[in-house]
């Protein structure tokens, strides 16, 4: 056995005595949709909603004589750091940036109670991470890494010890979420070549991906943050010595608007609640399809820490992923009868959802944004059919993400 399942080991043991091992779940209606045995390891159903307090836990355990830590997180890590916090009965600050959801910021205090102490600084993380390490510095306290320390990964790992001994054996395939790397790289460094893996990432935040094309971590341009406990702009350097083996061909990136029709899936069908990196291990399963068939497969639902004032905006984008609802901007003409006359295209079963029109007494045509929601994506040929036919003049914004920004 290697130094480090050895270790991961010994963490998993010492981490019951803090909390209970997260389910591995059998899941029915994926197995049968997919032909394939699939289990759900459910780290949305852990103590603070997602696996990051195994890290939080490992680390803190390793270095006991510190009284301070500090950490820099929007989410996931922080509820972490601060349940270990209490655990350990030790002090901890808390860097978060001033845009950070209040529900995820109460839910931290809540965890971390008087042992915590939550700043707010900068609108974005590396502005936020930034504060954090000159704090550490000044103050001579522990900072706590989210994803590239050894200790962290180590504690990741115990999500694999776990996995094992669950199912009494190594699965044939492991699907993993990716951000900074910490848990994928855990699980890979303690399964080793035994199973096959595939490596999930949001299609705004493909770090690792970058990465494995440019030969190295590199800095993304940009990172699109609605997968927020994945998007990261930067693979870990440790992590990536060990996600570098595992190859491109092994990554899948994961549109976010169809990481929403996985969420609203799960919600409504199994009646589980993951946040959008906890579905990216689910959703990846569709262009896994027949490399999965007749093998055991185990998903890492990696956190369930969803705000429920986000569910319109995942159905949202699910419909325009589904091609079951546009937006569009059309040119009308401003004489009598021409409204009523769009409005005969529509079909009986052609919702319109938004209408902003604006009437200009000085022009013969006016601008109408209208939004249309319908039930199956075909019928919207049809109704472009008709528009075209009838000298209707229109753009279709609805993936236009620069413009839906300010109208939509």
């Amino acid at each position: 056995m290697s130094d480090f399942r050895t270790a991961a080991d010994a963490s998993e043991q010492e981490m019951r005595a803090v909390f209970a091992p997260t389910p591995l779940q059998h899941n029915a209606h994926l197995s049968a949709l997919y032909d394939a045995d699939i289990w759900l390891k459910r780290e949305d159903l852990s103590p603070v909603r997602s696996y990051k307090l195994r890290g939080a836990f490992n680390a803190m355990r390793k270095v006991k004589e510190q009284s301070r830590f500090v950490c820099a997180s929007a989410g996931n890590h922080a509820q972490g750091v601060a349940y270990m916090c209490k655990h350990f009965d030790v002090h901890g600050t808390i860097f978060m940036p001033v845009t950070t959801p209040q529900q995820k910021i109460q839910k931290t205090k809540i965890f971390g109670g008087d042992n915590v102490e939550i700043k707010l600084v900068g609108d974005y993380f590396d502005d936020c991470l930034r504060a954090a390490q000159d704090f550490c510095q000044a103050e001579n306290a522990h900072f706590l890494p989210p994803f590239d320390d050894l200790d962290v990964i180590e504690g990741q790992a115990t999500v694999a010890v776990e996995i094992e001994q669950q199912l009494g054996k190594i699965p044939d395939h492991i699907v993993l979420p990716v951000g900074g790397g910490g848990l994928s790289s855990g699980v890979i460094k303690y399964f080793g070549n035994s199973p096959q893996y595939s490596l999930v990432e949001p299609m705004g935040g493909a770090c690792l991906w970058a990465a494995l094309i440019a030969g190295k971590p590199i800095a993304l341009d940009h990172v699109n943050t609605f997968a927020d406990g994945a998007a990261v702009g930067k693979i870990g350097q440790r992590t990536f010595e060990t996600l570098h083996s595992v190859g491109l061909a092994s990554v899948i990136r994961v549109p976010e608007d169809r990481l929403c029709l996985s969420m609203l899936d799960m919600l409504n069908i199994e009646g589980i609640v993951l946040e959008p990196a906890g579905a990216l291990s689910v959703d990846a399963l569709k262009d896994l399809g027949q490399a999965i068939r007749g093998r055991t497969v185990v998903c890492v639902t990696s956190g369930g820490n969803f705000d429920f004032e986000r569910l319109p905006e995942v159905k949202e984008r699910a419909q325009k992923f589904a091609g079951v609802k546009k937006y569009l901007i059309l040119r009308m003409p401003q004489r009598p009868g021409a409204l009523k006359e769009f409005l005969n295209f529509l079909g009986p079963e052609d919702d319109i959802t938004r209408f902003e029109y604006l009437k200009k007494s000085t022009r013969n045509f006016g601008s109408i944004l209208i939004g249309i929601e319908t039930k199956e994506p075909e019928q919207f040929n049809h109704f472009f059919e008709r528009l075209n036919s009838s000298g209707f003049t229109y753009t279709d914004i609805t993936n236009d993400e620069i413009l839906a920004q300010f109208v939509i």
